[in-house]
């Protein structure tokens, strides 16, 4: 090799090339880790020596998947880093709770900066009738002190995992500050909190309380922990290219990109099969984090458990994205007042979304009903001190979840997920206390309302309402008569298939509005997730042609199949899974190792000739 080609070789390895990020699909991320893992082996005993040198290897890793953007990771490394020794060294409660505040208000303003600029300045220009533009100040300051324009002013790029990492940052935080954790005393080992690169860019979140105390503890992998480990690489290896990018690529994509080119029964499949590419992308990345980091000694929070096993949209949130839900649970949900009471955040948070929401449409019957719900709530909370706690519970249930959209993008589309997610959540608290007899009427009713409704007012919308609700009076009628005539003979498996089946239909027509939202120029991304959705939407309520469908599934019959095949293994047993996993675990390890050669032949063969980014990076 000459020195040229020396050169040349490690220019490619040092410097950042976005159309060759480290991504767990890409072999140029196997390769990063083999070295790492290698080196790791020299430091695995070495506690300091090992946590300064993941530390130093995350942080490249970053640099390589985002560029420069490192230093935003970096910096809030640093200060994050600070406030840690000020709220452990602050003998003042009053200082304490100051620098908390700060520490907290500071992440947040980064999260805003970088992700919500062209979401807030669009609904501001939409409210007061203005057309101001976004401008990156950072890039605009960084080209005038250095007199040249190495950065493109015009827009904010989103960085990868700002999302993930800034609420680990916020976890440490508050953590410190509840004295749930002591600060940590050297910066490469809080670093290496931080900046841990198998969860960095797209998770599971990590939370103080559970990983700090890792960063202190001696490197142990046991043989069947290896097994395991390697079992979750494969796992989710196979979720994300077998399963995730083939529907993608083959079918969902295509559909989602442009869904008035397609038939009313392959919108609605798009959105069935979407359910199962976003849980195999998005748990396939959780997977192959949690088998790497179980490789070098850490453990990761486990962040999905079945979710299309959920029998209601509150256990559907306990399955899915675990790591999220308990951190908007025990960061949001519990200071708002949990299931206690409401708070002056409570209020604050559900009115300043009205209020917006009624600027933005300035719709005379959306205002009314706004202000009637507003009037009618607040008249029987002061009425009665149970329905006030009710309330109360209800309206903290559905801040966190509208927040919880809001995390997910910077898109109406995402607060509109978010508030059918809570809604659901809502309503089935409100379902199961209701008597079996009383039920059919409840749900019969509605079906009776969007009938006249879709009658007097057709659309599309009103159409789908009206074969859902339909088809869940129906099903709600039969249940009650069963109880009524075999009042003895309870089918718990028929309840809990029933349920399952109404939570997996919610949950999917709620993904409309979230992929609706994806992978979109955040500067476009409001009227395009929206002319999206009302597309979808106005497809699958219209007249279908039946006739068609026979020559869609043939068309599309590996897609088909793969989807059938997908949720078939996703609600097999969780002790089957168990068990064949064990069972993976205890092979001997030549053997293993003949079954990740062989995995990885098969793998191959799925690759497609797009990069596929994980869905998740966008967050």
């Amino acid at each position: 090799m000459t020195w040229e080609n020396l050169k040349i070789f490690l220019h490619n390895i040092f410097s950042f090339n976005e159309e060759y990020p480290l991504l767990f699909t890409q072999f140029n991320f196997w390769a990063f880790f083999a070295l790492v893992f290698a080196l790791f082996t020299i430091f695995h005993r070495k506690r300091l020596l090992r946590n300064a040198f993941l530390f130093f290897a995350s942080v490249f890793f970053y640099y390589k998947t985002s560029g420069l953007f490192v230093l935003i990771l970096i910096f809030d490394m640093f200060y994050n880093y600070l406030i840690g020794i000020l709220l452990d060294k602050s003998p003042r409660q009053w200082a304490r709770k100051t620098y908390m505040i700060t520490g907290v208000v500071l992440n947040l303003a980064i999260l805003c900066y970088f992700k919500y600029a062209y979401f807030f300045t669009d609904a501001y220009n939409t409210m007061v009738g203005s057309n101001h533009e976004v401008i990156n100040w950072l890039a605009q300051w960084t080209n005038d002190l250095t007199g040249k324009n190495y950065f493109d002013a015009s827009k904010i790029l989103l960085p990868v995992g700002i999302s993930f990492y800034t609420f680990q940052n916020i976890s440490y935080v508050v953590d410190v500050y509840r004295k749930k954790v002591a600060h940590v005393t050297n910066l490469l080992d809080f670093g290496f909190y931080v900046s841990f690169f198998p969860q960095l860019v797209a998770g599971p979140i990590v939370r103080a309380d559970s990983f700090v105390p890792q960063l202190y503890k001696p490197y142990s992998l046991s043989k069947r922990q290896f097994g395991i480990a390697v079992f979750w690489i494969l796992n989710g290896l196979a979720k994300k290219l077998i399963m995730s990018d083939y529907l993608a690529v083959n079918f969902v994509d295509r559909v989602f990109n442009n869904p008035s080119l397609f038939t009313p029964f392959e919108n609605l499949s798009a959105l069935f099969i979407y359910s199962l590419q976003v849980y195999a992308d998005f748990s396939g990345y959780t997977d192959i984090a949690i088998g790497v980091a179980m490789l070098m000694g850490f453990h990761l929070p486990k962040n999905f458990n079945s979710p299309y096993k959920a029998t209601n949209p509150g256990n559907f949130w306990k399955r899915w994205h675990i790591s999220l839900s308990n951190w908007l649970k025990d960061y949001l949900y519990i200071p708002l007042g949990g299931n206690r009471n409401a708070t002056f955040g409570t209020y604050f948070c559900i009115l300043f979304i009205a209020f917006v929401i009624i600027m933005l449409t300035k719709s005379a019957v959306i205002t009314s009903i706004i202000v009637t719900l507003a009037v009618v709530l607040t008249i029987i909370s002061l009425a009665s001190k149970k329905a006030r706690l009710v309330i109360s519970t209800n309206l903290n249930n559905m801040n966190t979840m509208l927040l919880g959209g809001l995390w997910h993008g910077a898109s109406w589309n995402f607060m509109i997920w978010g508030g059918l997610n809570g809604l659901g959540i809502i309503g089935y608290k409100i379902w199961r206390h209701c008597h079996n007899l009383v039920k059919p009427l409840v749900i019969g009713g509605i079906f009776a309302i969007f009938m006249v409704c879709n009658h007097l007012f057709p659309a599309p919308i009103l159409r789908i309402a009206c074969v859902w609700t339909g088809a869940m009076t129906a099903g709600t009628l039969i249940k009650s008569l069963y109880t009524i005539i075999f009042p003895r003979k309870d089918v718990p498996w028929l309840d809990k298939v029933w349920g399952i089946a109404q939570t997996f239909v919610f949950i999917t027509f709620t993904r409309l509005f979230f992929r609706s939202g994806s992978n979109l120029d955040p500067a476009l991304a409001n009227e395009t997730a929206w002319n999206t959705a009302k597309s979808m939407v106005n497809s699958i309520g219209s007249t279908w042609n039946t006739a068609v469908i026979p020559d869609i599934l043939h068309n599309y019959r590996a897609v088909f199949i793969l989807f059938i095949l997908g949720m078939i293994i996703h609600w097999l047993p969780d002790r089957w899974k168990r068990w064949y996993r064990m069972n993976f675990a205890l092979l001997p390890v030549w053997v293993i190792g003949i079954i990740v050669v062989v995995t990885i032949f098969v793998l191959y063969q799925f690759v497609t000739a797009d990069l596929q980014p994980f869905i998740y990076f966008q967050f």
